[in-house]
């Protein structure tokens, strides 16, 4: 194809077809290259060619004049070399010639294809690079990278075992023989085929651990008591914790339970049920405790019982002996060491009837304004009926109101009434107790008066002493323990773990029960084994048949009976203040 001629008829410059890179590039070279008489082989301008002919004029036509062609232009070096010059033809024409091709017009229109389709295989290779690393990257998301990659290699689920590193890491690694895998195996987020759990069965089987226990780890037990430690009944409180954490202590010290030591949480309720409510979320949900041990009184037992069977967790020992958590059959998650507040009162009736002459319409009832109180009495009403043929008759009740002092209405009920009153049941608060005591001792100076073991002995005794002796000699508490003087094998025990743990502190009838009921615990937690949970605990504990623990009477749980003990002892002060023992039958 010719090149176009301007209107005085001079053809015009090939490169105006090129691209701007090339005319510039054309343009530095004509200014800052020398022509080619000056270059270091002369020989090689078109007037040094062979003098065996002129070159084509049709080719010479082609050629920009200004345009010199060195070593650096865009003909290849090989075409000027001085071996391609002897290499000509023998001819009468030289050979014409070749244009460089970014120059040419017609490669500049019609350009070859190779480039562009080079480009367009790079550009399709690069889309299937990059979907594969997206194949793999949702393969391994999803946890089926193993089993793809199982695939591809040939394995099968004869000899091939996968494993999940907790950490998202996959492995996959060949089973010797006799010789299980040690990897865990975690679950996907997809559900796998049968042909992956076919592989990951056997991994599994031989690797899982077992699950989280709440307030359990691999060196402790975390157990949680909800009680009063501040107000009225704070003593009560702060010895029945005092007794379960010389329990814990002592067999701390020995090595724990199978490896756990045992750790007690407390939180303080102030013996009232609304503030019950709170301590028993914050023990299982912040502390995260596995059971609740020895809480203390029945109103907040109201509260906490429910809670506790809820979430089907254990609720032991608890210092009352109200009727809400002895049903028939009892509560699987419940257990009581103690004898009943019915069991109590039935056994102080007997003994003022058949001990002591009083008459059953001669007895009344001081109780507590609440379902302590009402346990209280419904536990002399049954006595009264059984005394009686079936028929309980009229019994006066004389209530105060809990956490309260305020005993005046109570007294002016007993004095108001008709029927001359000798004995006087009491089921309340030790300073409740003791301020009933002082009002009306004055004016009744041969009344008997009777307390349950939740009334707190020791705490009693102070109050009434600092009364006077009068005040105090001649109380009868009713215990669930051995007397804290006594030699028994149990009492003994308890008195030196306290003097060690607790120096300086005496021994108390609520902090010996908080003992025995922490002990009880402990030999249910042996029974159950390393791998404890609450329902293993539950079992072990109703295999504790006929046990003897030295108190003179044996402890028995099972299926159908969650109290371990019944027996009620019986106890008196004297005018020192001290405790004696007497016999209620």
């Amino acid at each position: 194809m010719s090149s176009p001629v301007d209107e005085n008829g001079r053809r015009n410059d090939p490169s105006a077809y090129a691209p701007k890179w090339v005319r510039d590039s054309s343009r530095e070279t004509s200014q800052e290259s020398p022509s080619i008489g000056e270059d270091k082989d002369p020989q090689q301008t078109e007037q040094s060619f062979p003098e065996k002919g002129p070159a084509s004029d049709q080719v010479r036509a082609h050629r920009p004049l200004h345009t010199t062609f060195t070593r650096d232009a865009r003909v290849p070096p090989r075409a000027w070399s001085r071996r391609a010059e002897t290499e000509l033809p023998e001819s009468d024409e030289e050979p014409p010639l070749r244009m460089p091709r970014s120059l040419d017009p017609q490669f500049m229109k019609d350009p070859p294809r190779a480039r562009r389709a080079l480009g367009r295989l790079a550009a399709v290779g690069g889309l299937i690079i990059a979907a594969s690393v997206g194949a793999a990257i949702a393969l391994f998301a999803t946890g089926k990278l193993p089993s793809e990659l199982n695939k591809m290699l040939g394995f099968s689920a004869d000899n091939t075992a996968i494993a999940l590193k907790p950490a998202g890491d996959t492995k996959i690694t060949r089973e010797q023989p006799g010789l299980a895998t040690a990897q865990p195996a975690i679950a996907s987020t997809e559900r796998p085929n049968s042909e992956d759990l076919a592989r990951v069965a056997p991994v599994r089987g031989a690797t899982e651990r077992a699950p989280t226990i709440r307030g359990v780890t691999d060196n402790e037990i975390r157990l949680g008591i909800s009680a009063a430690f501040t107000g009225s009944a704070k003593e009560l409180g702060i010895q029945m914790k005092l007794g379960i954490q010389t329990a814990f202590n002592q067999i701390n010290d020995a090595g724990g339970i199978h490896g756990r030591q045992l750790k007690l949480v407390a939180a303080d309720d102030g013996y009232e049920p609304m503030r019950a409510a709170e301590t028993m979320k914050e023990l299982y949900e912040k502390e995260q405790v596995f059971g609740f041990v020895g809480n203390v009184g029945t109103p907040t037992a109201v509260v906490a019982l429910p809670y506790a069977l809820e979430r089907r967790t254990l609720f032991f020992g608890a210092f009352t002996g109200a009727g809400l958590l002895r049903r028939d059959p009892p509560d699987r998650y419940v257990f009581n060491y103690r004898a009943s507040y019915a069991e109590e009162t039935d056994a102080v009736v007997r003994y003022l009837v058949k001990m002591r002459g009083v008459r059953p319409e001669q007895i009344a009832v001081f109780a507590q304004q609440d379902a302590y109180g009402d346990s209280g009495f419904a536990g002399v009403a049954k006595a009264m009926r059984a005394l009686r043929g079936g028929n309980e008759g009229t019994i006066l009740r004389l209530d105060y109101k809990r956490n309260s002092l305020d005993v005046d209405d109570a007294v002016a009920r007993l004095r108001a009434h008709k029927i001359p009153i000798k004995a006087v049941v009491m089921v309340g608060a030790y300073r409740s107790c003791a301020k009933f005591i002082e009002k009306t001792r004055d004016i009744y100076p041969g009344m008997i008066y009777t307390n349950v073991s939740f009334v707190g002995s020791t705490s009693l005794a102070d109050e009434l002493m600092l009364l006077g002796p009068r005040y105090a000699n001649g109380v009868i508490v009713t215990q669930v323990v051995p007397a804290v003087d006594s030699y028994a094998s149990t009492v003994l025990k308890y008195k030196t773990a306290l003097a060690k743990y607790f120096p300086g502190v005496l021994p108390d009838y609520v902090s010996l029960e908080g003992y025995v009921a922490g002990s009880l615990l402990l030999e249910g937690l042996k029974r159950a084994g390393r791998q404890l949970d609450t329902e293993k605990l539950v079992e072990a504990l109703e295999t504790v048949r006929g046990f003897d623990m030295g108190l003179g009477a044996l402890i028995s749980f099972g299926p159908t009976e969650h109290q371990g003990s019944h027996k009620v002892w019986g106890t008196q002060l004297n005018e020192n203040g001290r405790y004696q023992a007497i016999d209620l039958e």
